[in-house]
């Protein structure tokens, strides 16, 4: 007994050290991390606030917050929008198979990584070296379960066999801007491929004045799901702001009561449209197929400031 207390207290002592020199490195990070990375200069921008949070900007754009001592903080209001989406996923705790495409600082998988432990996660990233810089500079919780690939988000989801996913989140953006080919009804019929009848499709859109880009893409997910609902800041929805929209997608009927709840009484107070109201929104806008396809539109020069 006393040699298996001894044992235990030396993995207690080495995780305490361990502890201590991340908490010293955290400390030690007064100014901001920077590297070149395929999309352009990439940064961690302390949270003066929080001891070991980070922003990941990526030429200026924020892309990413992450605290890793509490990674079931969301700060970002998109990223909040998209926690209530996967809370509502399933009954609490249970563990999800969810494909992200588009890592950032990994920030969503880690938050499902602690509400749902045992949760299986793929990260679709193309830019190899912010993937390094993340991991190297935010690492992942060794004992989560989550895979990250360097390669375009398309070709990765390819790669995924049918029906493993509860969740697939899009959030992919190049230059602040979605990728042409990441927005067509070719593309989400490959994220249907992937999801498990009653999965969920979740998407950050980032649209402005008149907000064609965002009505195009609600009617090119809705040739390929029935069930849609779309959250927004009241002023993006009223078209006076470029911003940030969620878009949910699937097959059954999403919990669009208790969505609805949870985002009205976010910090920052959002609405979610569905059914006839959000059909009414498109105006007939037309569905984006490969052929015809565009990047989402650039953000204005204000947007982050």
């Amino acid at each position: 007994m006393a040699r298996r207390g001894a044992a235990g207290g030396d993995r207690k002592q080495r995780a305490d050290r361990r502890a201590d020199r991340k908490g010293a490195r955290g400390q030690a990070a007064a100014g901001n991390v920077s590297e070149q990375v395929d999309g352009g200069l990439a940064e961690l921008v302390p949270d003066r606030e929080r001891r070991r949070a980070w922003t990941l900007t990526i030429d200026g754009a924020p892309q990413s917050h992450v605290d890793l001592d509490d990674p079931e903080y969301l700060s970002f209001e998109y990223q909040r929008r998209i926690g209530h989406i996967a809370d509502l996923a399933a009954p609490a705790g249970q563990p999800l198979h969810v494909v992200h495409l588009g890592g950032g600082a990994f920030t969503l998988a880690r938050y499902i990584a602690a509400t749902r432990p045992r949760s299986t996660q793929q990260i679709v990233e193309a830019d190899a070296a912010l993937v390094q810089l993340v991991r190297r500079e935010l690492p992942l919780d060794p004992q989560a379960r989550i895979r990250v690939r360097a390669t375009d988000a398309r070709a990765g989801l390819g790669k995924i066999q049918d029906g493993w996913a509860d969740l697939v989140i899009a959030d992919v953006f190049s230059g602040a801007r979605t990728p042409a080919h990441l927005t067509t009804t070719e593309f989400l019929a490959e994220v249907r491929r992937v999801l498990k009848p009653g999965g969920s499709y979740v998407a950050n859109l980032a649209d402005g004045p008149p907000l064609a880009h965002l009505r195009g893409q609600i009617a090119t997910a809705a040739t390929v799901f029935p069930e849609l609902a779309l959250a927004a800041d009241p002023t993006v929805w009223r078209g006076r702001r470029f911003g940030n929209a969620v878009l949910l997608a699937s097959d059954t009927a999403p919990k669009t009561a208790e969505l609805t709840r949870r985002v009205a009484t976010d910090p920052h107070p959002g609405r979610v449209e569905h059914g006839r109201a959000l059909a009414d929104f498109t105006g007939g806008a037309a569905p984006v197929h490969d052929a015809d396809a565009r990047p989402s539109p650039p953000p204005p020069p204000s947007a982050f400031h």
